[in-house]
């Protein structure tokens, strides 16, 4: 008997008359044990050999130990080859743009060239700060370091101006990416691009891995639908590293008038992209575990919704609910604290799902974005064409998303009609690779 039949999975959507529970995790439940009978046919077929006991535990063993292996390399981002960037700032003058983000083991960016002693004239800064603590959305205002003038360009500005690039001549950029099209940082890039090759100036990006790296998920950004979360054609889940994508914008002409940067990327050294990267320093305040950042790409889309992705609680990007959920065994308060200022429903007990454990245990290996909760949560809500905000389709880079969602398509319908225009994607994406698929 196959382990999957004990649960009777039909793989239809289940109708209005079920559960709510049933209705959000009815696919997260058949995806588990899809995997759980897989595991059970190859056990049946070693058990069913005539190998011994000590056989397959050798065989375990071995497996194991390559297991560990793999998990031990470590790839060594741009910051740690200095001599190929550390030289061309000598004799120049020259801006960072960093976050908190952006270190070399225990020493920050800023640290490690004033060590050398080398001084930035200028020193700008993505959403969240230099601090990595700013809510998001929050604006931050200019500051200092060291003495040194610190440029928020996630404030009254988006973009350095000529005034911010005067008496630079290099812009040396290190920020801590997650391969997200919503995940500003890219933003950021772009519009630094766009004011050096503006202002003659030259860009060295120091590239890092991300956790969503090696694959591409979600529908291309169509025009119209341009904002900070989303500046180009690209699927939510792009598959390239921050250096990558810094060359394809580049070479693909996206810049403001088809301006063309002159840009050094600065190459991760022992990258093997099939191997999930997760960063030592959380990316942002609200990103700060694996199963947030594994969550990410499908949960914030719920960010145009209004349900609530654990924003001002200990457990952002791992749990969803609201207050006017009829069901779900897990509750939550949100409640403003550092990184999460004003966040939905703060004060208000909210009920939903605690999603990492299904985080650990499925989407380590997922490299594609999981719409059931969306789709779900949609048909729970007793009004559902008032379900998504104006945001949504921004964070969609689309209105089809939200279309197809509100006509009952299935999630795997949804990802079938992307299929055209990621293939097409793939191919301007593999220009711009320096690291093999």
């Amino acid at each position: 008997m196959e382990f999957g039949r004990v649960f009777s999975f039909n793989h239809t959507r289940p109708s209005h008359s079920s559960s709510h529970f049933d209705i959000i995790t009815f696919h997260i439940f058949g995806t588990i044990c899809g995997k759980l009978a897989h595991n059970f046919q190859v056990l049946t077929i070693f058990t069913h050999s005539i190998m011994s006991v000590v056989q397959i535990r050798n065989i375990l063993l071995i497996f194991l130990m390559l297991k560990a292996s793999t998990l031990s390399a470590q790839p060594y981002p741009g910051i740690y080859q200095s001599g190929q960037w550390l030289p061309l700032l000598h004799g120049k003058r020259f801006a960072l743009a960093v976050h908190h983000a952006s270190m070399r083991d225990s020493v920050h960016l800023i640290d490690f060239v004033l060590s050398k002693g080398l001084k930035p004239t200028v020193i700008f800064t993505p959403e969240h700060g230099l601090t990595g603590m700013a809510s998001a959305g929050e604006k931050v205002g200019h500051s200092q370091y060291k003495g040194i003038p610190v440029i928020s360009l996630y404030g009254d500005r988006k973009k350095p101006t000529p005034t911010d690039l005067q008496g630079v001549d290099i812009v040396l950029f290190d920020m801590q990416d997650m391969g997200v099209r919503f995940f500003t940082y890219i933003s950021t890039l772009s519009y630094i691009m766009e004011a050096c090759a503006e202002q003659g100036k030259k860009i060295i990006v120091l590239d890092r891995p991300n956790p969503h790296a090696h694959y591409i998920d979600g529908p291309l950004l169509r025009k119209g639908f341009e904002s900070f979360v989303g500046l180009h054609p690209v699927p939510i889940v792009y598959g390239m590293t921050i250096g990558e994508y810094a060359r394809m914008v580049n070479g693909e002409g996206w810049l403001k008038n088809g301006v063309k940067a002159d840009l050094l990327v600065v190459k991760i050294k022992d990258y093997d992209r099939k191997k999930r990267y997760f960063p030592p320093v959380p990316p942002s305040p609200n990103l700060r575990t694996r199963a947030a950042m594994l969550l990410y790409p499908s949960l914030c889309l719920f960010e145009g919704t209004p349900i609530s992705v654990g924003r001002g609680t200990d457990r952002p990007f791992e749990i969803i609910g609201s207050p006017t959920f009829a069901d779900g065994d897990f509750y939550f308060t949100p409640e403003t604290r550092p990184g999460a200022s004003n966040p939905p429903y703060a004060g208000q007990k909210c009920r939903g799902f605690d999603l990492r454990h299904f985080a650990e245990n499925f989407m380590a290996d997922a490299t594609f974005l999981y719409l059931d909760w969306l789709l779900g949560s949609v048909e729970l809500d007793p009004n559902p064409s008032k379900f998504f905000t104006p945001f949504f389709d921004k964070l969609a880079g689309t209105d089809q998303l939200r279309k197809q969602i509100l006509a009952g398509m299935k999630a795997e319908d949804i990802r079938n009609s992307w299929a055209e225009e990621l293939a097409a994607f793939q191919r301007i994406r593999s220009k711009y690779l320096l690291y093999p698929d």
